[in-house]
């Protein structure tokens, strides 16, 4: 079965490069991203999958699935799309909603003889307000067996961790006063402010290392005679479990209310960001794919570094088995969000390696689907 999965993935080479140059060609930014679901939700359709778009509210996602109408398992395969301002994809994410859609294809033609179903999702907004975790939380991965994507880079790496990460804004409320004639009358925000980061300074030698805390003021008043009466900061609060995060959220917060109450300020703390979970790579799920990848000539994989990074599939990590891995597609380092990044995804080096990836996916999604691994 996995090698008439192989002839199916190559010979679908030439659709899937078009693809691939049509979207690295035609960037467009989170949530904007029409172009590039209209190229893969027809590229779907045309293989028998229903779609159903927008989904979860957002104009810009999917959900594609090819049923066998037989008894089975689920299995998942996440596009990505969302370019860079400027730059364009220099993330590689035109590779990354191609490799998905061509793994579901070329499953969706072996599946009827296995049973179980083929979902593609398309989520977009990666770089920005990251989608998955407004769609997970309307329930589009409730019940899946396994979900899978693949990520561009310099050399293929395993799946690894990722950072769970609140964005906190702090916005204090004090009273205007000229700084000069009558500054008793004042009550300084920007003063609470100051005393949130000192505080956030001292705390960070009372924390795991894992914990990055890093924040930038936003408003800080309008003139320098006049007692600043609004005071706005934003934090990124990260941690490598969603657990831990939410015990370093809780003495952030201390800290922020210290800082209102040394000043007499008042404070109203909010999200102004979506909040990412960690990822929790599935170990059996990644070594699965691990041994697929090397069946095809792709021998050496490294370890994943530590992340101290976050990522919006974390939240997907949480609720069922979950991979990341990266493929190289230059067996060089390759800077993320670069210039070096955008060439690099329309090489015929990377086109080989799209087809390699495209292949892993698929053969790692009939594993799952014929009981070859058992996730849960």
């Amino acid at each position: 079965m996995k090698e008439q999965l192989k002839v199916i993935s190559e010979s679908l080479k030439d659709r899937l490069v078009e693809m691939n140059r049509y979207i690295h060609d035609h960037p467009e930014l989170g949530n904007q991203e029409h172009e590039a679901v209209n190229v893969l939700t027809t590229f779907l359709r045309e293989n028998g999958f229903e779609i159903k778009c927008p989904v979860a509210g957002l104009d810009t996602a999917f959900e594609a699935v090819y049923d066998s109408k037989k008894p089975g398992l689920s299995v998942a395969y996440l596009c990505e799309y969302d370019a860079l301002p400027e730059l364009g994809h220099g993330c590689g994410h035109n590779m990354i909603g191609v490799m998905s859609a061509g793994a579901g294809v070329a499953l969706s033609k072996v599946i009827d003889e296995i049973g179980g179903k083929v979902y593609v999702f398309g989520t977009p907004a990666e770089e920005t307000n990251g989608a998955k975790v407004t769609m997970t939380e309307a329930g589009l991965f409730n019940g899946m067996d396994a979900v899978m994507m693949v990520h561009p880079s310099g050399f293929t790496t395993e799946s690894g961790t990722s950072l769970a990460m609140e964005a906190l804004q702090f916005d204090y409320t004090g009273r205007p006063a000229h700084a000069a004639a009558a500054p008793e009358k004042g009550i300084n925000a920007l003063n609470a402010v100051i005393q949130l980061f000192n505080g956030i300074d001292a705390l960070r030698q009372h924390v795991t290392p894992d914990v990055r805390m890093h924040g930038i003021i936003t408003n800080g008043g309008v003139a320098a005679n006049i007692v600043p009466e609004h005071a706005t900061a934003q934090f990124y609060i990260r941690a490598a479990t969603k657990e831990y995060l939410a015990v370093v959220k809780e003495k952030v917060l201390g800290i922020a209310n210290g800082a209102a109450l040394m000043t007499g300020a008042t404070l109203e703390v909010s999200n102004y960001e979506i909040s990412y979970d960690d990822l929790k790579t599935n170990e059996l799920l990644s070594e699965t794919f691990n041994e697929n990848i090397r069946s095809l000539g792709i021998e050496e994989i490294k370890k994943p570094s530590k992340s101290t990074g976050s990522v919006d599939i974390g939240n997907i990590s949480n609720i069922c088995p979950t991979i990341h891995p990266y493929i190289g597609i230059a067996d060089c380092e390759i800077t993320g969000h670069s210039q070096q990044m955008v060439d690099a995804t329309v090489t015929d080096f990377a086109h080989d390696r799209l087809v390699i990836a495209t292949t892993a996916l698929a053969y790692t999604g009939y594993d799952v689907l014929a009981g070859n691994v058992k996730l849960k």
